[in-house]
């Protein structure tokens, strides 16, 4: 299978590292323009240039906007103009004790997490309805249906995000417009890096070693018994961006490893 997106505009959120990173990635090399976002001017110019570097030729250009509020949501979509592929990654997350979660933190996760997609998806929908062809992609995560306890506020806006694309996709049925949800496990990405360092110093133990006993240790339903890598979270992302995938809408697709403990 050869997925080509020459002439596809795309625009990925908080594509400066990990995750998003490799999806821009995954996009531009199938041929599309590809728009990352960052929340500064310097860390989306710097993804600029690490990405026309990994991939030589490709269109690229960068978006400064934080899109924890409307007025930073309007901010992007002015840069961004019309795409064809918008794939939500904004997102933050973070452990904390139910009763130490107050309103001005539920407000962030709700902002962040999921109305940076609905703000966004209103926006740009339309366009794609009009032209016949367009893909909106949530990336969402395993803790969507495997909710943390000691993550209950992210959980719950990842749940969220699942309700919102079955929502939109049955919303623009019939248009040639897909939406999809992707839901990650865990994976070895800037973020788990970060967590993992002071680890990895003292072990001198890899992040993929890190990795593998971090998912045998807090994730024993795991099928594949390891991390994921970013590069294959995208290869999902970007299947479900494809021509190929024009009878894939509505659905939530896992790359969790087999996380969740169930055969639908």
């Amino acid at each position: 299978m050869k997925i080509e997106l020459t002439g596809k505009v795309a625009l990925v959120t908080a594509s400066t590292g990990g995750i998003g990173f490799a999806i821009a990635k995954g996009l531009a090399e199938s041929g599309a323009e590809v728009i990352v976002n960052g929340r500064s001017d310097k860390s989306a110019s710097a993804a600029v240039t690490r990405l026309q570097g990994a991939v030589p030729g490709a269109k690229v250009r960068g978006a400064a906007a934080d899109l924890s509020t409307a007025d930073g949501v309007e901010q992007l979509r002015k840069a961004a103009g019309e795409v064809d592929i918008l794939v939500n990654n904004a997102g933050i997350y973070g452990q904390k004790d139910f009763y130490d979660i107050d309103d001005a933190t539920w407000d962030a996760y709700w902002q962040t997490n999921v109305m940076s997609g609905v703000r966004l998806s209103r926006a740009l929908l339309p366009a794609m309805v009009k032209k016949g062809w367009g893909r909106v992609v949530f990336i969402s995560s395993e803790s969507a249906r495997n909710i943390p306890a000691d993550m209950i506020q992210y959980g719950v806006t990842k749940t969220a995000q699942l309700s919102l694309a079955r929502g939109l996709a049955k919303f623009v049925a019939g248009s040639g417009v897909t939406v999809n949800s992707v839901l990650p496990g865990p994976t070895i990405s800037d973020g788990f890096a970060e967590m993992m360092k002071d680890e990895a110093a003292k072990t001198g133990k890899s992040l993929e070693q890190l990795g593998k006993e971090f998912v045998m240790a807090h994730r024993p339903a795991s099928v594949i018994q390891r991390a994921a890598t970013v590069d294959e979270v995208a290869n999902m992302v970007v299947y479900v961006c494809s021509t190929q995938a024009s009878a894939t809408s509505g659905a939530a697709l896992r790359v969790d490893g087999g996380v969740v403990d169930d055969i639908v």
